[in-house]
């Protein structure tokens, strides 16, 4: 199977890498691609445990599992990176994630923001 991110790679040797063990994502990118794959999977578990312990929504997991299962994932565009590499404490990361849901295309464009805790890196939020 190709992984949903579109790197490229199977899943097996991208996202899927990191599903089983999140410090397989070194840089931020990595860590935003395989949080998409997740969506695209429906892994509500992988996008609770990827999200800062400050601005984790625990109460949401289940309502984020649905709405990712309901909608049609089409593509992820990666439009720009800052920061974020293996050395580096924080980063951000912008992307359109398109989706097709009630008879038309959507996309989620975002500006994140990545932040390492604990040695991994962690999806904190939007950037400011």
């Amino acid at each position: 199977m190709d992984c949903p991110c579109g790197s490229h790679k199977s899943y097996a040797e991208c996202c899927g890498m990191a599903h089983k063990d999140i410090s397989a994502a070194t840089t931020a990118e990595q860590l935003m691609r395989s949080r998409y794959s997740a969506f695209v999977l429906g892994n509500g578990n992988y996008l609770m445990d990827s999200h800062h312990s400050s601005t984790r929504p625990k109460k949401e997991k289940k309502a984020i599992e649905a709405w990712a299962k309901s909608v049609s994932w089409i593509k992820l565009e990666v439009l720009d990176r800052e920061k974020g590499e293996i050395n580096d404490q924080n980063g951000t990361v912008t992307f359109n994630a398109y989706f097709f849901e009630n008879g038309k295309v959507d996309v989620i464009h975002e500006k994140s923001e990545f932040v390492k805790e604990k040695g991994l890196w962690m999806y904190l939020g939007l950037a400011k």
